[in-house]
């Protein structure tokens, strides 16, 4: 293993598209809502731990959710943990580890990926990971990893390649992103064989992405500099929670990734998805005849292309239903069709306003 290579797990997010599994307290990424006996997190520190070594792992999550870090990854120490006092998108969380491993390492390669990731060809994941490590290194450029799409998702941001600049086997310039286009659009870059899907796992050298941070977010960048001294301190906590409010709620995308010159994607085929969405769970989740992801304990009539959630103790009785989710967490029921998954959101809001936090 290269011991100057490091892995940032992002894990402060609160997966609420999986509400009401996915709470404020016991978010999307501790949940084992794939039903495999392992949490997300903990499959993707599995995944990286056979090309990382254990000591240089780095976690980046919301201060209230440290002990449930710990809890599913017992292999690292607390110092390995980075508390964001409050959550703030993905490049202050990304510049906070930047400037972290520049403390301890300057010659450091960040291998940035979400904690919440499905990955079905592990082995040819973590090879375009080593190839694009490498080409970071030798080349002091930004890579990402592209997906090829099999279907035209309109949940997913794309990557177009320049098929004008030299190609390296499956690395390719960067010529634009686009975020989550309309359905006609996304057929449009299927078609095309030159978009792929942005995975937002990244690689560069600590150096690489504090230079583009200085350049595109001069103003995040400077924070995280000012405090440089304390990196690794006791200190460091204080420090953090007194600059963090003050940070642009900006992704990386955005703020640096869409500007840059410098930008490569390595592209590869590896069962890669993102499992953000009931819909997305139904898609990967094995099914019955009539096309139902349900519990063991089910009776259904008449019923296809659900996906149905319940207490594995609980019989589910379920009559005339078509595409729908249906889904029974202690204290919430939720019944809604598949299509109007987006609506997730709308759901959680009017909760929390108009009854309260306790279902949150």
């Amino acid at each position: 293993m290269n011991k100057n290579r490091y892995c940032i797990i992002m894990a402060g997010g609160i997966g609420s598209r999986f509400w009401p599994i996915s709470r404020h307290t016991q978010p999307k990424q501790f949940l084992d809502i794939l039903g495999t006996g392992k949490s997300f997190i903990r499959h993707t520190f599995e995944r990286f731990a056979s090309i990382i070594p254990v000591e240089n792992f780095l976690v980046v999550t919301n201060a209230i959710y440290k002990d449930q870090v710990l809890e599913h990854l017992p292999e690292i120490g607390s110092d390995q943990i980075l508390c964001e006092p409050v959550g703030r998108n993905t490049a202050p969380c990304i510049a906070y580890a930047a400037w972290r491993l520049h403390s301890v390492d300057p010659e450091a390669t960040m291998i940035v990926t979400a904690s919440d990731h499905l990955i079905l060809n592990e082995n040819e994941f973590c090879r375009a990971i080593e190839r694009s490590a490498d080409f970071a290194e030798e080349r002091g450029v930004m890579m990402t990893i592209g997906i090829h799409p099999t279907r035209p998702d309109t949940g997913y941001g794309y990557i177009q390649v320049d098929n004008s600049h030299e190609t390296y086997g499956a690395i390719h310039k960067v010529k634009t992103f686009t975020e989550k286009p309309n359905e006609e659009l996304a057929r449009t870059f299927v078609e095309s064989g030159e978009f792929f899907w942005n995975s937002g796992i990244f690689v560069w050298k600590v150096s690489t992405i504090l230079e583009a941070l200085g350049r595109y977010l001069p103003d995040l960048e400077q924070m995280f500099a000012s405090i440089a001294p304390h990196y690794g301190t006791p200190e460091e906590a204080q420090y953090i929670e007194r600059i963090y409010p003050e940070c642009r709620n900006i992704s990386i995308d955005f703020g640096v990734m869409e500007k840059a010159e410098n930008v490569f994607v390595c592209c590869c085929e590896c069962g890669w998805s993102d499992i953000g969405t009931w819909g997305s769970l139904y898609r990967y989740s094995p099914k019955d005849e009539n096309g139902n992801v349900s519990p063991e304990r089910s009776m259904l009539y008449d019923t296809e292309g659900c996906i149905i959630k319940t207490a594995p103790d609980k019989l589910t009785v379920i009559e005339g239903l078509k595409d729908y989710i249906v889904v029974d967490h202690n204290n919430v029921l939720m019944i809604c069709p598949k299509a109007n998954e987006q609506n997730i959101k709308r759901f959680i809001d009017d909760t929390k306003f108009k009854i309260g936090d306790e279902f949150i």
